[in-house]
C-alpha cells in the first residue's frame, strides 16, 4: 500500500529591506550568516513546504534567496504596501492574488529558533482539523500574574495568593506561524486568523521572536546553544 502523500502548503515569508529597531535585520550575521536564512533554511528542508514565496522591496535580499534556495519565488513589493506601518495582513492579501494554491503557512525572519518538525507537526494538526478549525496559529502559555493598565488583576485574585503553576494559562499570540486558507483569510475580512482558529502551543525558547537588540542577542546565544548542530 502507497503511503499517503504529504500536503503541502505555500510558505510566506515577507521581508523588508528595512527595519526601525534593529538595523538591516533580515541581512544581519545571525551566528556566522543572513538571520533570515535561518527560518529560510528551515522552510526549505520541510517537506510540507511546496514553496517559499519572499514578498520584498530589497533587491539585496532577493538575489541572495534566490541564490541559496531552490523553493525561493520572489514577490517584487508594490509602493502602495511598502512601509512600517503597513498590516501583515495586506501583505498578505497580495501575495495570495499572486499564487494559485489554497493553503499557506505565513511566518517571519525573526523566528530563527522555529524548528522544522514543529512546522510538520502543525501543518498535519491544521489539515486534521480543518471539519471544525479553519485556521491555526502558534502561541506560547502564560502562567503569571497579569494586570491591566489600572491595576485590575486580569488572570488570578489577588486577594488568593495561588502558586504561579496554578494560575489558569492565558495565551500568547507569539508570530512565529499562521495557517490558513484562501477562503478562511476572505472570510474573516481578509485576516490570517480565521473566524475559528486552532492554537498551536510552542515552548517559549522555540518561540523566542527578534523585535530588539536584546532579543537578537539573546536569540543568537539560545542558537548556537541549541541549533548550531543542525546549520
Amino acid at each position: 500500500m502507497e503511503e499517503p502523500k504529504v500536503k503541502k502548503v505555500i510558505a510566506l515569508l515577507p521581508m523588508k529591506g528595512h527595519s526601525e529597531r534593529v538595523p538591516n535585520k533580515n541581512m544581519r550575521l545571525f551566528c556566522g550568516e543572513p538571520l533570515y536564512r535561518k527560518i529560510a533554511r528551515t522552510l526549505e528542508g520541510s517537506e510540507s513546504i511546496e514553496s517559499i514565496v519572499i514578498d520584498t522591496d530589497s533587491e539585496t535580499i532577493a538575489e541572495d534567496a534566490l541564490s541559496n534556495f531552490k523553493k525561493v519565488i520572489i514577490h517584487e513589493r508594490p509602493r502602495s504596501i511598502c512601509g512600517d506601518m503597513v498590516p501583515m495582513n495586506q501583505v498578505i492579501k497580495h501575495d495570495i492574488s499572486l499564487l494559485d494554491k489554497d493553503h499557506f503557512l505565513q511566518t517571519h525572519s525573526t523566528n530563527p529558533l522555529l524548528a522544522g518538525d514543529t512546522i510538520e507537526k502543525a501543518v498535519e494538526l491544521y489539515f486534521r482539523f480543518l471539519d471544525t478549525n479553519d485556521s491555526l496559529f502558534s502561541v506560547t502559555r502564560l502562567q503569571t500574574r497579569l494586570y491591566w493598565e489600572n491595576g485590575k488583576a486580569v488572570n488570578h485574585d489577588p486577594s488568593i495568593l495561588l502558586r504561579t503553576q496554578d494560575l489558569p494559562p492565558v495565551f500568547e499570540e507569539n508570530s512565529n506561524f499562521y495557517l490558513f486558507s484562501r477562503s478562511s483569510f476572505e472570510l474573516a475580512g481578509d485576516q490570517r486568523i480565521g473566524r475559528k482558529p486552532r492554537m498551536f502551543e510552542m515552548d517559549k525558547i522555540e518561540a523566542w521572536d527578534i523585535d530588539d537588540e536584546a532579543d537578537f542577542s539573546i536569540a543568537e546565544a539560545l542558537f548556537g546553544r541549541n541549533f548550531a548542530t543542525d546549520k
